[in-house]
Formats: C-alpha cells, structure tokens, sequence
C-alpha cells in the first residue's frame, strides 16, 4: 500500500505519491484548484483508483512559532473533507514548515525555468511533505525498537 502526500495551496495542490514499499517519494502531478475542492476530490477519486493508497498526509502551513495561520485553518477544513469522503483511508497532517523554500532551494540548484517552477514548485513540495512523513515513520519504529 502507498502513501500520498498533498501540498494544498490556494491556487494549486502538489501531489506526491511513495513507491509500492513506501521507501521513496516521487512527485506525481500538480492540480488546479480552480476555486473549488470539488476539482481536488475528483482527480483524487481517478488517483486513488489508480494507485493502492491507504494513506494520506496533508502538510498543515503552521507559523515560524507553530501557531495556526490562517492557512492552516483552511487546510484543516479540506482534511476534513478528506476524512468524511475517504473514511476507510488513515488521513494525517504533517508540519510543512519551509517546504516551500525547500522546493524554490532544489529548483533554483537545478536552475529550473522561471515559467516551469510555478508549475512544478506545489509538487515538490509534496515530495518533501511526504518525505517528512516518511522519516517520522523510520524514526518511529527505530525508537520502538
């Protein structure tokens, strides 16, 4: 079973999704929003039949204090929503602090296209999402052991 990991921003949400051993992270598409999470839930239905997923994790956007920013409030909203239509799956939140200035970090090292970041910056930072996730779950089950 796979693990998806969500970016979900205002405009548009990165989609990042572990391979079938869930040991990597790779960046599957960016979605957008459309002023509408009706257009998330969707394409996540088309994904979700695609993929064995049985979990996600959506990064939360917490202030540099870790306070709720008004961001993370509305985030929280769309977990929600994730939580009432895909009730079967594990839905998490993670702390998504910098994973954006991380993304913007990789691509201006790649030395990505201006045009082609705007694109590819909410994916990444999936991938990043979702990674964290991942090394949570090693660092657990190293301290269990």
């Amino acid at each position: 079973m796979r693990i998806l990991g969500i970016d979900y921003g205002e405009a548009r949400v990165g989609i990042a999704i572990t391979d079938a051993l869930n040991i990597t992270a790779q960046g599957l598409e960016t979605i957008q929003r459309e002023h509408s999470d009706k257009v998330i839930l969707k394409r996540l239905d088309e994904i979700l039949e695609k993929y064995e997923v049985d979990t996600i994790v959506v990064g939360l956007p917490l202030n540099m204090d870790g306070t709720m920013s008004q961001r993370a409030e509305i985030t929280e909203k769309f977990v929600h929503k994730l939580k009432c239509k895909y009730n079967k799956l594990k839905i998490e939140v993670i702390d998504e602090r910098l994973t954006t200035v991380a993304a913007h970090k990789t691509m201006n090292f790649l030395d990505v296209n201006k045009h082609k970041k705007r694109e590819i910056v909410d994916t990444i930072s999936a991938v990043y999402i979702l990674e964290t996730y991942l090394n949570k779950l090693k660092n657990t089950l190293k301290n269990s052991n």
